[in-house]
């Protein structure tokens, strides 16, 4: 005769529980519950009800986890307790990169570029980066980011400045 196991939520975690590894990327980039939250769109509280098995997450959340953890939805459910069912419907890619970081990437690419080129090229390339990272710091709205574009905007005005 088989033992009767409880499946009421708060029960022992399962060891391929996927609240356990949504808890374990969140802490290895060093955010709290109320940050994921607020990146998913989410209330701190949905973010401890999934880290706790308590909810499963639905497609909608998982693409966007996926995202935020720098992975595809299918690796982020893969050997876990999330439902094959959902995971056949999940997207195979989803967007892992934010419009702030690209941006970034695409000036760090020009910085380097630059030192290289002619003062009258510089100066006019680091003139629309000024004007690109001034209108990208108005429309964002993550303090790391927000600070991520601060530090670029100082980094391109030293570089106009010498």
């Amino acid at each position: 005769m088989s033992t009767w196991e409880p499946t009421w939520p708060g029960r022992p975690p399962e060891p391929n529980a996927l609240g356990q590894r949504i808890a374990a990327l969140r802490a290895e980039r060093g955010w709290t519950q109320q940050q994921l939250a607020d990146r998913l769109g989410v209330s701190r509280v949905a973010v401890s009800h999934l880290e706790t098995d308590i909810n499963t997450p639905g497609e909608r959340t998982v693409a966007l986890l996926a995202g935020l953890f720098r992975c595809e939805p299918h690796e982020l459910v893969a050997s876990t307790s999330y439902p094959p069912a959902k995971a056949d419907r999940l997207p195979v890619v989803v967007a892992r990169w934010t419009e702030v970081e690209h941006q970034l990437a695409l000036l760090e690419r020009d910085l380097c570029w630059l030192e290289s080129a002619e003062r009258a090229v510089a100066d006019r390339v680091l003139a629309e980066w000024e004007t690109a990272l001034a209108a990208l710091a108005e429309r964002t709205h993550d303090p790391e980011e927000q600070a991520a574009v601060a530090a670029a905007r100082t980094r391109v005005g030293h570089q106009r400045r010498s």
